[in-house]
């Protein structure tokens, strides 16, 4: 299974620190965020990864390079100008091939294990769900049975950012700027999104105290 970084975003609420460094390479215990994920995934067994940039992506690539200093095989989508979670997706599909594949956004920082993601799904999306974060108490969407429900009645979990996605996912869509949202609730009202609960560490890493927050974890952990 190949999987796909999400790494476009210009991270303005951590501002100073992004005006001349993106969000990826933003530093935490000394490592840049995403190579958190690439060591993660090279450790399950991902070989084949996809990473799409905007926002100063030169910059992720000059440091990344081939991905072969971290045993990986490292291929970029280069956007320009963002195509948000969707779009930028979609504009990656020739690199992801007609199989379900791996997604995680490149802007959290978890200590998941992604080995069982790397296995096939039922129906188009496999959502990974967390507990709600105090940023985000509604939640997003219910899980039950095993199933993901868009059903605002039901108790919610948040999505965390990470998901296995089948290309059908994407069928009728094309190129430009557009949410990965209203896909999955189309499939959630047709019983084809499945999901799981990771009650592990997981820090949307959107501002500077969330930053702080991963610091300390990593300390402890040090």
């Amino acid at each position: 299974m190949k999987a796909m970084i999400l790494a476009a975003g210009k991270g303005e609420r951590l501002r100073p620190l992004t005006l001349h460094t993106p969000k990826p390479l933003v530093r935490a215990g000394g490592v840049p965020l995403i190579e958190y994920h690439l060591r993660a995934l090279q450790v399950a067994g991902f070989t084949d990864v996809v990473i799409n940039h905007a926002w100063l992506g030169q910059q992720i690539e000059d440091y990344l390079g081939d991905g072969q200093r971290l045993g990986l095989n490292i291929r970029y989508s280069p956007e320009g100008e963002p195509l948000e979670t969707g779009g930028g997706i979609f504009r990656a599909l020739p690199l992801l091939g007609d199989e379900p594949f791996l997604v995680v956004n490149g802007d959290i920082w978890t200590n998941c294990d992604f080995t069982a993601l790397n296995a096939p799904i039922k129906g188009l999306a496999h959502l990974v769900l967390v507990d709600n974060p105090l940023h985000h108490p509604a939640g997003d969407f219910a899980l039950v049975g095993g199933e993901v429900r868009d059903d605002a009645n039901l108790p919610r979990l948040t999505y965390s950012g990470i998901a296995v996605l089948h290309p059908q996912l994407f069928a009728g869509c094309s190129d430009g700027a557009f949410k990965l949202a209203p896909l999955l609730r189309d499939a959630m009202a047709k019983g084809l999104v499945t999901g799981e609960h990771f009650t592990g560490r997981w820090v949307d890493v959107g501002t500077h105290e969330r930053l702080a927050e991963v610091e300390q974890i990593l300390a402890v952990q040090s």
